[in-house]
């Protein structure tokens, strides 16, 4: 059996290190949906001050691990070529469950409406099949 393909973040989306939340697509329907991960070595920087005495991945930084999963599933398809998505709102946030150092957060996103000015999509990450955080993902294009 062939193992599934996989797609490194940085071959669909702009972002870079220190501010890539995504380690590894792996599934992609382009327009469509994503599956991914962020893994969590604990050595990143914010668990110095979020909090020294417990640290804890901050919940913006799993909706924008989220944010840049449904960038990668827009950017995949050619319609959306030479636009970047960029955050338009959040609505229905919660956060679930603690995500820690070495933590796997497993990231899925579902895109909904999308035309050529805007968009919105459903993202749900997940840490040893617990809910840790849901979104509403609104976002608009700009030219890239």
């Amino acid at each position: 059996m062939a193992e599934p393909a996989k797609w490194q973040p940085t071959e669909l989306i702009p972002h870079r290190e220190p501010f890539l939340l995504l380690t590894e697509i792996i599934e992609l329907v382009p327009g469509e949906s994503a599956k991914g991960f962020w893994r969590l070595s604990g050595e990143e920087d914010f668990f110095k001050g979020h909090f020294p005495s417990r640290p804890t991945v901050p919940g913006v930084l799993m909706v924008e691990s989220l944010a840049q999963l449904g960038a990668a599933a827009v950017l995949a398809d050619s319609r959306y070529s030479g636009l970047l998505p960029l955050f338009g709102g959040i609505d229905k946030v919660r956060f679930r469950n603690q995500v820690l150092p070495g933590d796997i957060l497993n990231l899925e996103v579902t895109m909904g409406h999308i035309s050529t000015r805007a968009g919105k999509g459903l993202g749900r990450a997940h840490v040893n099949g617990k809910l840790a955080c849901e979104a509403e993902l609104l976002f608009v294009f700009v030219p890239h």
